[in-house]
């Protein structure tokens, strides 16, 4: 039975574990098998500690997850894995204590085998770096896997692992799962436990999962949500259910005022159509307003404050600069074209992301759920986004590829792509958001588009290939 536990998602793993029919060394052992054997192709994992994971499967503990297979991200800190955030800067490097997040996903039981890729810092939309090479789509390994969580999702989508951490600052969570086929999710903001040390960038950042089933997504928030009821009543575990009929406002314009790839496009308008046949009452409308230039010159603003405080403070722990061959091409020149900025350039991109928010909760309010793509380009070739290439041939890629996801980030509002829609032996997402705080109303209609078009056997010919 072994061979199949990749098939499996991260529940079902669990409760396997949980009646005793498998132990958690068994689904451990398979899936570092699983890894060892597709991995070196695919280039999804980095740090894989396999005496670590066995030692902690043999005391699984009893969570949610108690058992099961895991990955987190290169930019979550975990004691005793390395934390590199994809970086040469910090290549090797561990740091010694864990985010309320981090014990979090411990005390779910998962037993973490190593790091998702991810691009330098989380900064560009693909996982191609100078520090671990390329990270694959499954689909097609000539293609990216999209980023910045490009190699969690490129490892749940082969069946390494059932469950992988994600994080989202502008689509990160969102766009690797919509290229890998998966179910991403992320969460309003304040809904989870802090993962990152309070600063600007984090602000737009929300940590969560990807996943192949809704449950494992649902399952997941509920272990990782801050409970505290600081900034949203918490909401526990949202199972399936009855579902009143929403209206479902949808469009494919993206921030940027351009149409959109057709592929994305083409997917919206089937999506809308189920959503029809499932009762819901469905309307094309008018997108929200073209505020991509002002969102791309915020975002990368503030990326760039970030990057300035990161090297000196890095600077002055070992008392010499860090040098040219540390950081990759696009990170240095984003750090160089912010300290270029007029003064008061971070407090007009903070004003920036102020009337973006506002323009947007505004927008979302006059529906219950709105429908577009994920991603505004057809799934890229590697090296797309290569790091090496100009600053200004990777901004407008970028201001492309995320031409939909990153003002829900701005605006703290709940969004999530699901795997409906295959065109030309690829899959393409589909992006649902909710006003701020409406996280349960997604994953009820997750689960509801999840019984009406399954996608779990749905699996790339590279996972399944002997």
């Amino acid at each position: 039975m072994s061979e199949e536990f990749w098939r499996l998602d991260a529940t079902a793993q669990s409760q396997l574990v949980r009646s005793k029919s498998v132990s958690a060394t068994e689904l451990v052992s398979a899936a570092l098998e699983r890894i060892a054997a597709l991995d070196p192709r695919l280039g999804s994992i980095v740090g894989a500690d396999a005496e670590r994971a066995l030692a902690q499967a043999a005391r699984p503990g009893d969570g949610v997850f108690a058992g099961v297979p895991f990955i987190a991200k290169d930019l979550l800190a975990q004691p005793g894995l390395r934390c590199a955030f994809g970086s040469r800067l910090f290549a090797g490097f561990t740091l010694p204590e864990a985010s309320p997040y981090a014990h979090a996903i411990d005390a779910a039981g998962l037993i973490t085998l190593g790091k998702g890729k991810t691009s330098e810092l989380g900064l560009l939309g693909s996982t191609e770096t100078l520090l671990d090479g390329l990270t694959r789509n499954p689909w097609d390994l000539d293609r990216s896997a999209g980023g910045s969580s490009g190699g969690s999702a490129a490892a749940v989508a082969a069946g390494l692992v059932p469950i992988a951490h994600a994080s989202d600052g502008g689509g990160s969570i969102r766009i690797p799962a919509a290229l890998c086929g998966l179910f991403g999710f992320k969460p309003s903001r304040g809904r989870c436990l802090p993962a990152l040390p309070p600063s600007d960038l984090p602000e737009f950042v929300i940590d969560h999962c990807v996943t192949r089933s809704v449950r494992d997504s649902a399952r997941f928030l509920e272990a990782t949500e801050d409970r505290s009821g600081r900034r949203h009543e918490p909401i526990g575990f949202v199972a399936p259910g009855d579902l009143d009929p929403l209206r479902i406002g949808f469009y494919s314009r993206t921030l940027m005022g351009a149409p959109g790839a057709d592929g994305g496009r083409a997917a919206v308008e089937s999506a809308a159509a189920l959503c029809g046949a499932l009762g819901h009452r469905v309307q094309e409308c008018e997108p929200p307003p073209a505020m991509g230039e002002g969102i791309s010159m915020a975002f990368f603003t503030v990326a760039g404050a970030s990057i300035e405080r990161l090297v000196g403070l890095m600077s002055d722990m070992r008392g010499a600069p860090v040098g040219e061959d540390e950081l990759e091409p696009f990170t240095w020149a984003t750090l160089r074209w912010y300290q270029g900025l007029a003064e008061g350039a971070l407090d007009r991109a903070h004003a920036i992301v102020a009337d973006v928010a506002e323009s947007m909760r505004q927008f979302l309010d006059g529906w219950d759920v709105v429908l577009c793509p994920t991603v505004g380009v057809d799934t890229p070739e590697l090296g797309f986004l290569a790091p090496t290439l100009p600053r200004e041939t990777l901004l407008r890629r970028t201001e492309a590829l995320a031409g939909y996801t990153p003002v829900h980030n701005m605006v703290g509002a709940p969004a999530m792509t699901v795997p409906l829609v295959h065109q030309d032996g690829l899959p393409v997402g589909c992006q649902f958001a909710a006003p701020a705080g409406r996280d349960a109303t997604l994953l009820a209609l997750a689960y509801q588009l999840e019984e009406a078009a399954p996608w779990a056997d749905r699996w790339p010919a590279f996972a399944t290939a002997d």
